[in-house]
């Protein structure tokens, strides 16, 4: 099996094992991350993770992993010269232990190229018990990414994991094989599926030239993609990242979106305003952060014996001093902050004229309050024609609350020239 390397880092394969050694018995590391300013690392792809729950579509976060493989499929948004990954036990209650994992190329579905599989290290050693709330880097390994190149991470679980921090709206098939299939560059064994995301939280690259030129998406169902065609990258962010790619300016984009996710309550995932400093300013060399959050705060308050607690209904004030403190918090690490206005929802299963009201004051803020560094008025550019309230009928994706694919690309190109103007702000001269 080949090992595919790059003359630039020769290096690197002092910490990168080969796949015979892999298997033939890993020890434990250290689980602390090394020191990420040893190099130009930045993110390419991340996932924002959760609490095992039931989530909106089945997934295998509540049963965990014994003696499996679990092999997932990531589009990164910029290339780089090297790999690694960050996996998270965030919500684990008992140290996680990772038998060992590898990285490739993906050859389509649940396989990959042969000659870029590589093991994965974590400070030389292939397995890591992460503890509990902890997280994890990767050493680097010597494979080299495009932009909007997909890279498979596969992990395999040799002990009981007990339930796993996951990330449920993936828009993405992840595979799941009985036994170590880690080394294996085909799909066959990986028999089982599932549309989640599980203990990876992030894949990065070096090579990337900029010093802070990372993008954030942060937001809800809406920046997570839902109701986007699976496997096919047609979230907003995947969208943006294209744009950007073909304007000659390809830049990280980061998904940090959580279906169901609200500003002010704990619900699907953790409230915005706890998980914002480690889901989007935490990130690696992040120097601007779109924010599209609140619709779920105003729509679900609506709705009765909801099984989130608590479920108060939210005032415009409430939303409005939400979106200051994550200014605040952004301001705080001089990144630049983009709000985006809340998208049109009437007709959707929690729409209601009190919640419509407090949209409208929200958006009126947003957009001219000049408290956000820039301001994204994505509910007039994906408005119905003639009824501002409704999503327009080329871009909904049939829920009356979802963009379609089109959508989410309309929703791309109002971005994008913001994030230009942004990202150039951190680049340097």
């Amino acid at each position: 099996m080949g090992i595919r390397t790059h003359k630039r880092f020769p290096a690197l394969l002092l910490g990168i094992v080969t796949v015979a050694g892999l298997l033939a018995g890993p020890g434990i590391a250290d689980a602390r991350p090394g020191p990420a300013a040893a190099t130009d690392w930045s993110g390419t792809w991340s996932a924002s993770m959760m609490q095992a729950s039931g989530g909106f579509i089945p997934n295998w976060s509540r049963e965990g992993f014994t003696n499996q493989t679990v092999r997932q499929v990531v589009r990164v948004s910029h290339g780089g010269a090297a790999t690694r990954i960050r996996l998270s036990n965030h919500y684990g209650a008992a140290p996680l232990t990772v038998a060992g994992a590898t990285v490739a190329l993906s050859a389509g579905g649940a396989s990959v190229r042969p000659d870029s599989l590589m093991p994965l290290t974590f400070g030389q050693s292939p397995s890591v018990v992460i503890p509990a709330r902890g997280e994890v880097v990767s050493d680097a390994a010597p494979l080299r990414v495009e932009q909007l190149e997909s890279v498979t991470v596969t992990t395999y679980f040799a002990q009981p994991t007990g339930p796993a921090t996951f990330h449920a709206d993936a828009r993405a098939t992840s595979y799941r094989a009985t036994g170590d299939h880690r080394a294996d560059p085909g799909g066959t064994a990986f028999t089982e599926t599932t549309l989640s995301w599980y203990y990876l939280a992030g894949v990065e690259v070096t090579g990337v030239p900029a010093e802070r030129d990372a993008v954030v998406a942060f937001g809800n169902s809406i920046t997570d993609g839902t109701a986007s065609t699976t496997d096919a990258n047609n979230r907003y962010p995947d969208e943006l990242a294209e744009l950007l790619a073909a304007g000659g300016k390809a830049r990280p984009v980061l998904n940090a979106g959580i279906s169901g996710n609200r500003v002010l309550n704990d619900c699907v995932g953790e409230k915005a305003l706890t998980r914002f400093a480690r889901d989007a300013l935490g990130q690696p060399r992040v120097g601007t952060v779109v924010v599209l959050e609140g619709i779920n705060d105003i729509g679900f308050s609506e709705i009765q014996n909801f099984p989130c607690s608590p479920n108060p209904e939210v005032t415009a004030a409430e939303l409005i001093a939400g979106h200051r403190e994550l200014i605040r918090q952004a301001r705080a690490r001089g990144i630049k902050v983009i709000g985006a206005t809340l998208l049109p929802y009437k007709g959707a299963f929690y729409y209601s004229e009190r919640g419509e009201r407090v949209r409208d004051e929200v958006n009126h803020w947003i957009r001219t309050s000049g408290e956000y560094d820039a301001v994204v008025d994505l509910d007039r550019a994906l408005a119905a024609p003639g009824d501002p309230d409704r999503l327009a009928p080329a871009y909904d994706s049939g829920d009356r609350l979802h963009p379609s694919d089109a959508g989410y690309h309309a929703m791309a190109e109002q971005v994008a020239p913001l994030v230009r103007t942004m990202a150039a702000a951190h680049r340097p001269e």
